[in-house]
């Protein structure tokens, strides 16, 4: 990957981070926790694509949240044009990051096979 796109890709995360943490004031968010995880941007900077993890214990409030956040896309990206200085600004597509749950599961399969390893011994 390029150096530019990498360092794009790094300031959209910190500014997009920033933009739903302190300007989004929806009450669809609730108490869920939003963090942009990583972005990925095409070679020509036309489309960014912005994954997202988002932390709360409901997943019906989880799912709102992600909702409440792709809804608001068109306010994020128009922030987005004051706080960065580039040219072409992309278009924003959010994805729900779920590599948090995914891991979480595996350790605890990794875990239930460590208890039970030792019954099947004997």
């Amino acid at each position: 990957m390029k150096i530019k796109i990498e360092r794009v890709n790094a300031e959209l995360t910190r500014q997009i981070s920033k933009i739903i943490a302190e300007d989004i004031k929806d009450p669809r968010l609730g108490d869920a926790i939003i963090g942009v995880t990583k972005v990925h941007t095409t070679p020509d900077l036309k489309y960014a694509k912005v994954y997202l993890s988002v932390y709360t214990s409901d997943p019906e409030a989880a799912t709102e949240a992600y909702y409440t956040v792709c809804r608001a896309s068109t306010f994020i990206r128009n922030r987005l044009k004051d706080a960065m200085q580039i040219r072409l600004l992309p278009e924003l597509n959010f994805v729900l990051d779920e590599t948090m749950s995914h891991s979480a599961k595996i350790e605890e399969l990794l875990a239930q096979i460590k208890r039970e390893a030792p019954r099947e011994e004997n």
